[in-house]
């Protein structure tokens, strides 16, 4: 695949990033966008949003563990360092390669066995805070699973610098504390938050914070390889809380939960191959954006063009009208993926692209349907994508009381369609965001990647698809690039910095874009790992706290 003629080589010196891919392909060196960073490139490397839990992946590295130890010692202090994005109680993802062959992870929780449709009678969506909003965790079950089955590492070692942090304090990152800050009044009532509120207030940036409850959980979790926190006292806390809430989960829906190995599927795009993980998740509609995209040349157009852009988000539109409609725990799910991802739908959903005027699609009937990501790679070829995530910033804003473990919100991805596959009900797995990616080439590892931000997940990884291997942008200018996003209303948030003329035009086509303030929704951030000629390069997000290291 030959990058399009028009992606300008910008120069800089003296690093020039060429065949990084293969003999026939080359990323541009160039930085349109005025990173503030550069790509860093190292034999192993970490990635993630926030800079103390990179040190912590680096270190386990040099302890001689692993990409996997790497990723979970990161993983697990970023619940410290980072709480509004993840916790003790989050859901996790991941895909990974071994060095032989990719491996799919699924960590989501599913809803209490007792709740039924009924018990939000009344309600026309899905609340958002408080037990009701909750799944039980699934990130703990997701450590122990990964480290059992690749680490190198004693499980407790990965939790030393979490404890240190949680016990001992550090000082919160300027766009954490930011987020910090919009913690809602729904959240702000529920149990335990106050703990997150020191002094009444969230912190400023640089102010000191520490949580030695959550210190105390973090030990029992690594003492007890997870037991604890599914059958011991964690769950008997856990339950209790949501006892003096009037919900209904039971020491049976914690002593129940798995985390479920699966097979991620795939998207062939060029030479390329797309993998992600199965539903629950969103990973599906970038499958098919990109399907949809194979029957068109984008390659014709002008990067950040309006008419490159316009394709790009008119594909997406048809993804997430099919996902949105068919996406939701498996064993509900009314199509297979394989019919949703069939060449010949895919081909009749692009034939409804105009190039002239936007459209607001339904979905198809095809034929018998707050997070923290991170990636780490090894010198021995291991290469893991992993995301694990609250929902909403702080999630339901139940921190069980004298536990440290805030529950995400993942249960307000159901909804309340009678009937509909993704309606909310006991033992379920919701529709889910949060979605690592991973490519290959012709079998080979090549890219371990994710872009947070909930409906932004699924375009964020065609956006870094479509600028690697259709533009040739290596991958700090890809994450620096400014994007778009279609919205759950499929109106179009376009970020700062596209030239107007082609906001101008986008509005001449019939798209709506969204005129309100834009950090109130955002644009994720990235976290980029490609695998070079004997070593790593890497782009981290300059729209979040964290970096890139290795060595």
């Amino acid at each position: 695949m030959t990058p399009h003629p028009d992606a300008r080589d910008y120069p800089f010196n003296p690093i020039t990033l060429h065949t990084m891919l293969s003999p026939d392909y080359s990323f541009k060196s160039g930085f349109p966008y005025g990173s503030r960073r550069m790509p860093v490139m190292a034999r192993n490397l970490v990635a993630t949003s926030q800079p103390l839990a990179v040190q912590a992946g680096v270190r386990a590295l040099q302890d001689g563990g692993n990409a996997v130890d790497a990723a979970l010692a990161t993983a697990i202090t970023l619940t410290v360092v980072e709480p509004t994005g993840n916790g003790l109680g989050s859901d996790a993802f991941i895909i990974l390669w071994d060095g032989r062959q990719l491996h799919g992870l699924n960590a989501s929780g599913r809803m209490a066995a007792a709740v039924t449709a009924a018990d939000y009678a009344g309600l026309e969506e899905m609340p958002e805070d408080g037990w009701p909003s909750v799944t039980v965790p699934g990130a703990v079950s997701a450590w122990v699973a990964l480290s059992e089955r690749f680490g190198r590492l004693p499980f407790e070692r990965l939790f030393e610098n979490a404890i240190d942090y949680a016990r001992g304090g550090f000082a919160v990152s300027p766009t954490i504390a930011r987020v910090w800050a919009t913690a809602t009044p729904g959240q702000r009532k529920q149990e335990g938050f106050h703990n997150f509120l020191p002094g009444g207030v969230t912190p400023a940036p640089g102010q000191w914070f520490r949580f030695s409850d959550q210190a105390d959980s973090l030990e029992a979790i690594a003492r007890s390889k997870g037991e604890a926190f599914y059958r011991g006292e964690l769950a008997a806390e856990m339950v209790a809380s949501s006892a003096r809430a009037g919900w209904k989960y039971t020491a049976r829906d914690f002593a129940d939960h798995r985390a479920d190995w699966v097979t991620p599927i795939s998207q062939a795009y060029g030479d390329i191959e797309l993998h992600e993980i199965p539903p629950n998740g969103q990973g599906l509609a970038a499958l098919m954006m990109l399907g949809i995209l194979r029957h068109h040349d984008i390659r014709r157009f002008p990067l950040d063009s309006a008419d490159s852009v316009h394709l790009q988000v008119e594909a997406m539109k048809l993804a997430f009208a099919d996902a949105w409609r068919y996406i939701s725990d498996p064993a509900t799910m009314q199509l297979p993926v394989e019919t949703l991802l069939d060449e010949d739908y895919l081909a009749a959903r692009a034939a409804m692209i105009s190039m002239e005027e936007a459209r607001y699609p339904e979905h198809g009937f095809p034929d018998q349907g707050g997070t923290v990501y991170l990636s780490t790679a090894d010198r021995e070829g291991m290469m893991v994508s992993m995301i694990q995530s609250n929902y909403c910033e702080f999630g339901s804003g139940v921190v069980v009381e004298g536990t440290g473990i805030s529950l995400q919100n993942r249960g307000s991805g159901f909804n309340l369609v009678p009937g509909h596959p993704n309606e909310v009900g006991g033992g379920k797995r919701p529709f889910h965001t949060i979605i690592p990616g991973f490519v290959t080439r012709d079998g080979a590892p090549e890219l371990s990647f994710g872009v947070m931000g909930g409906s932004m997940q699924a375009q964020g990884h065609a956006q870094m698809i479509i600028r690697l291997y259709e533009y040739g942008q290596n991958p700090q200018a890809a994450s620096d690039a400014r994007r778009w996003r279609v919205l759950e209303d499929l109106s179009l948030l376009l970020e700062s910095g596209f030239d107007p003329a082609v906001a101008t035009e986008l509005e001449r086509r019939g798209h709506r874009l969204y005129a309100g303030d834009k950090e109130t929704i955002g644009f994720g951030g990235a976290q980029l790992i490609l695998r070079a000629d004997g070593y790593y390069v890497s782009g981290s997000d300059h729209r979040k706290d964290g970096l890139a290291a290795g060595y």
